[in-house]
Formats: structure tokens, sequence, C-alpha cells
């Protein structure tokens, strides 16, 4: 596949464009293992494209391909293992329908962009295509999807939506194992040289012995698949610069006989099921992916299922993983083991579901890693709580009141607070000793907790210049945590 040489970009041009996020977010080599040394900001690496073809040969037989009903009969007793050691926890479930649907009715179907919000318009509702046009040079950001663009220039974008299965067949047993790493899209551009960069979401979590180098992405074209290193790698997504246009999406190729635990972000979604004499819930355990979640809304909602309000998990857990589902109130959970994978939207979701009576209690929930049985998520759902999800509308929109609501989460996620302490300052929420007290603690999360604590004390006024401050450096993150909180 031919690499388009990507213009150098004066500094002109940089001033121009309103979003500083890609200044401030480091860039994490792709040919290195250790994550903490990162590319510096004038640093011009190219990545090599790496080429593969998927030959007939190797796509596999409709014998081996598993129903959907032969594995929710096996998900309750699956034991927990390595993602490189069995075949069932690579790629995604091969018994997906050929697409999914986006309702639509899409919720967010909006771009954005530097000048505001840039409406997205369904062209085709058979193929689920859109169009969006970018009036401007600039960055653009798709926050229900996760894909982000960066434009030199005016144009026109369409994108659709695919389905892994539909396209990846590869035998399993050949050198390489691959797994998922998030959405598949088909984009188009016109003109295709406006597009600078395309920012593809991924729900890998770049920690522990997870190696960067083995993030591809997966271009679907006439003549097989196609592989591309990306440019660089970020918490959420990865980067294409001037790129080719095609279906794809972030592919992880991982050695054969590599035996390793790959950790991802991940989704608790709970939904209440109303009934006056016996309650009903549904519990999903889920990679973070917007497109699912908004699958699993769309599919809850046609049996007037409502999702109640709960953080994710804090920590990133394992992929192919199992995990128990308990309860105080010690009711039946069926099944009450859930395995971390994943399955493209449009597929039969694994849940947890249990009945709660009429409910008059609160009830503690957990999920616990079943290998070493260590709590990775609780939550308390109260039967004052069902009575406000069905009483009343959601609250309009407050960064104060998103900073406080995401406190756990920002302190454990947030990463170089240099633009957002210079923001600070300059909008005088903090003066220059309490910027000095918050870049002399020793670790990430601690300057992160100090800043959270002094500026929360200073009321709301001071809280919303901090959000704006954060969307605007890092907006994948308040992205990110905003779909959690839907």
């Amino acid at each position: 596949m031919e690499k388009k040489e990507c213009p150098e970009k004066s500094s002109s041009s940089e001033e121009e464009l309103p979003r500083r996020v890609y200044r401030e977010l480091p860039c994490v080599s792709e040919t290195l293992c250790d994550i903490s040394h990162f590319f510096q900001e004038d640093d011009e690496t190219e990545a090599e494209p790496l080429l593969f073809r998927a030959v007939p040969e190797c796509q596999l037989s409709g014998g081996d391909i598993p129903s959907v009903s032969e594995e929710q009969e096996s998900s309750e007793g699956q034991d927990s293992g390595d993602i490189c050691s069995e075949e069932n926890q690579i790629v995604s479930s091969y018994a997906s329908k050929v697409c999914f649907e986006i309702e639509e009715d899409y919720k967010n179907r909006q771009f954005l962009g530097p000048e505001g919000n840039v409406d997205v318009e369904l062209i085709d509702k058979s193929t689920n295509r859109y169009s969006v046009w970018f009036p401007t040079a600039g960055w653009y950001l798709w926050s229900a999807t996760g894909l982000g663009f960066l434009v030199r220039d005016e144009v026109t974008v369409t994108i659709a939506f695919g389905s892994w299965s539909q396209h990846l067949a590869l035998d399993l047993q050949h050198h390489e194992q691959w797994l998922v790493g998030g959405p598949l899209f088909d984009v188009t551009a016109e003109p295709e040289e406006a597009v600078a960069e395309i920012h593809l979401p991924h729900f890998i979590s770049l920690q522990g012995e997870v190696d960067v180098s083995w993030f591809l992405v997966a271009h679907f074209k006439n003549e097989g698949m196609v592989l591309e290193h990306p440019a660089r790698v970020e918490p959420f997504y990865a980067v294409l610069e001037s790129p080719s246009f095609s279906l794809m999406g972030i592919l992880l190729r991982i050695a054969s006989g590599t035996r390793l635990s790959i950790p991802i972000t991940s989704n608790t979604l709970i939904y209440y099921h109303p009934h006056p004499e016996d309650i009903k819930f549904h519990l999903y355990l889920v990679p973070s992916d917007a497109l699912l979640t908004k699958a699993i809304d769309d599919e809850e909602d046609r049996f007037h299922g409502v999702r109640l309000q709960t953080s994710p998990p804090m920590e990133p857990l394992n992929f192919g993983s199992s995990y128990i589902v308990s309860n105080s109130a010690n009711l039946k959970v069926m099944p009450k083991e859930l395995k971390l994978s994943y399955r493209s939207p449009g597929e039969i979701q694994h849940f947890s579901k249990f009945y709660a009576g009429q409910m008059k209690e609160p009830i503690q929930l957990e999920i616990t890693e079943k290998r070493h049985g260590t709590l990775v998520w609780d939550t308390e759902v109260k039967p004052v709580d069902l009575q406000l999800v069905a009483a009343s509308a959601p609250p309009p929109f407050s960064g104060a009141a998103f900073v406080k609501e995401n406190h756990r989460q920002l302190q454990a996620r947030m990463g170089d607070l240099k633009g957002v302490l210079d923001d600070l300052q300059d909008n005088e929420v903090l003066t220059e000793n309490e910027k000095e007290l918050v870049e002399q603690e020793k670790t990430r999360q601690s300057k992160n907790e100090a800043l959270l604590s002094m500026v929360e004390k200073k009321g709301d006024l001071a809280l919303d210049v901090l959000f704006r401050s954060i969307s605007e450096r890092d907006p994948y993150l308040v992205s990110y945590l905003r779909q959690q909180n839907l």
C-alpha cells in the first residue's frame, strides 16, 4: 500500500488550529515496548506500513464457526484464561450479523469542531452511511463513536460502520493471533488530501506488558486485508497520518504462544426493568466501545429497559478473563459468571440477570475477578434511585457537576497537567503558589488529586473553568467519561 508523504506543517498553520490537544498529549512510540518512552514534539519519525493479505485458504470453514446458541450455552461454565491461549478469546464471535443497524434517531449525531458543533447527515439508511462537511481546518471529534479527524482545509467525509466477523476470516492456528481493538469504520473523503490525520478509537489500556508495536490498522480492500502501523498510539485512539481511505479499524497482532492478559478499558451497564411484582435487572460487562454501548441501549430499550447511571471499573480489566457477579441480597444471578470479550454491535451480547421482587431495601452489587477473587467493581442500587429514574428527566449538563461526579476517574486518568495549570492560572483560579504546590507532588495521581481538591474548594465557577480546560486539552477523556454517564 502506498503511503502518502505528509507535508511539513508550518508554525503558522499550527497556530491556526484551535485544538492544542496534539501538542499536550504525549505520543507513544510504536517501536518501543516501554510506553514510558515518548516521541518528542518535533520528532518526525514515520512508521513503515506492514502489508498482509488474507487469502481464501486461510478462511475458516462453516464447521469451525460456533453458533450464537452454542456460545450462550457454554458461557456460564467457562474458565478464565490468558488471551492468547484460547481460540474463542481472539477476534470476535463468528456468529455476528452481516451488519448492524444504527437507529435513525442516533443520539449525539454531531462532531465537536473548532467553531462549534457540526451536524452529521444520514445519507443512506439501508447501508447506515453518514456524511459530514468540515467547513474549516481544525480538529473534529464524533463523541458518540470516538472517531476523530484533523483536517487541513474544508472537506466532506462519509462514514459507515462495519462488522469485523463479516470481513475478517483468519486461520487462528497460523503463526499470528489477532485481537480486535475497536470498532470498524468505512471512511472516504473528498478531497482526500485535506485530511491530515484520522483518529481511530480503541479500548486497549496502555499498561503493563502491552506493546504498542502490536497495534495495526487493518484496511479491507478489494485485494484483501492490508495492515499498516499507526503513526502513533494514544490512550483511547490511534493516529493515521496522511491516510488512505477504506474500511478500517484497530487490530492487535500478538505472536503465537505469547501468554499475556491484555488489559482493556471496560463498561459496566445496568438496566432496570420495572414490574409491580418482580423488578428485573440486566448487567453487562463489555469493552468501552461507544457504538457497542449504543447497540445495547437500543436493544434494551426495545424491552423497556432503563440504564441506571453507574461508574465503570476503576482499573483496566483483562480481556478474556472471567468475572463473578454477586449481590448483598443473595438474589439468584443467572449466569453468575461473565467473560469479558468483544462481540460486534448487532451480535447477541452476554449479560447477567436477577430479579429483586418489589425491592424495598438497597442492593449492593459486586463484580470480582474469578481466578484471584479480586473485587473490580461495586455499586449500590437503592429503591429511591429507581423512583427517580422513572419520574425525572435528565438534569441539564454542568461542568462543575461533571468534575464532582467523576472526581475518582479524573484523579486516576488525567495526564500531563502543565497546560491545565496554565489555564487555571491565566483565569485566576490558581495562584502561582498554588500551581507550584500541585507541581511539587511526586506522582501523577497525587498531582491530579491535589489539583481537584484545591479547585473544588473554590466553588462551581472554578470547577467550570477546570472542566473547560480539560475538555480542550484532553477531549477524548471527557468524551469517554460522558459516555459512561449516559
